[in-house]
């Protein structure tokens, strides 16, 4: 091997450990900016509460807000976390009808938006329902699927099923829409068949602007899951709110919301993570 040769794997070796380098120095940045921000709110909450501003029904303490977390997550006073529910048991049901309204949700959205954004009939047909469906608040249609299915867990199911499928389905159109006519023609002229362009061509040129409708998907199934859990939605978080807001307990109120917010954070967090993962070329081509 010449020293030429030797000296080029080294240079790239030393390229790859200084990008590593950054790389860390970025997400160790940027945790610390994120961390700085939550404490100065924290610190802001803290002090408008101990200044008693407001009156403490309205604004809770961080303190009170604890004080409810640990009461919420075990048994006191013969009494089992709040509505005869654990924290943990609120939050893994409203978890659980997340989860099944984004997986059916997004299936569905995927099948339309690739039909939209295929087939020009479809298009024609189905694209304003789509659009007409997405523009209604949740609790507009949510009367109604109580009608037609009861109070149970079916409504609530649709009811998050309806809120996710409209941002998967327009974003997988457009995205099937701007993939390049290059690609799918280059294709054709090799032998594949409308099905295997449509899946091995289309969908994996679209994946990251699908990616992004996935997350905007469960974004608004997060937001609707309290509506969803307003009717016979204990246990679940929702319900735990609903609650907690007839009794004026506004700590557990906000406890509930902070709930929401941090285990929504999370999952997007592994969306983002898996949307790098399936299509790291984004933003590269």
């Amino acid at each position: 091997m010449s020293a030429r040769v030797v000296d080029e794997e080294t240079a790239d070796l030393q390229l790859d450990v200084a990008r590593r380098r950054l790389a860390t120095q970025v997400a160790v940045g940027n945790f610390g900016l994120r961390a700085g921000a939550v404490s100065i709110l924290l610190a802001l909450w803290w002090a408008i509460a101990a200044a008693k501003i407001f009156d403490p029904v309205f604004v809770p303490s961080p303190g009170a807000v604890w004080d409810r977390l640990i009461e919420t997550s075990t048994v006191h006073d013969g009494q089992r976390g709040v509505s005869g529910y654990l924290l943990y048991e609120h939050l893994l049901t409203s978890l659980r009808r997340i989860l099944i309204g984004s997986v059916l949700g997004v299936a569905g959205g995927l099948v339309l938006g690739l039909l939209i954004g295929l087939v020009p009939v479809i298009r024609t047909l189905i694209a304003p329902l789509i659009t007409f469906v997405r523009t209604l608040p949740p609790l507009a249609y949510f009367s109604l699927l109580i009608i037609w299915f009861g109070i149970d867990e079916l409504s609530k199911i649709w009811l998050l099923l309806i809120a996710a499928l409209p941002p998967v389905a327009v974003a997988t159109a457009d995205a099937v829409s701007g993939v390049h006519q290059d690609y799918v023609n280059a294709a054709r002229t090799l032998g594949a068949n409308r099905w295997q362009v449509a899946l091995r061509i289309v969908l994996p040129s679209a994946l990251p602007e699908i990616m992004t409708g996935v997350r905007i998907a469960v974004g608004v199934v997060y937001t609707t899951v309290v509506a969803a859990e307003t009717v016979n939605g204990v246990p679940g978080v929702g319900g735990m709110i609903r609650d907690a807001q007839r009794y004026n307990q506004t700590d557990i109120v906000v406890l509930g919301l902070l709930i929401i917010g941090a285990s929504g954070l999370i999952l997007d967090g592994l969306l983002h993570y898996a949307e790098r993962r399936l299509a790291p070329w984004r933003g590269k081509t």
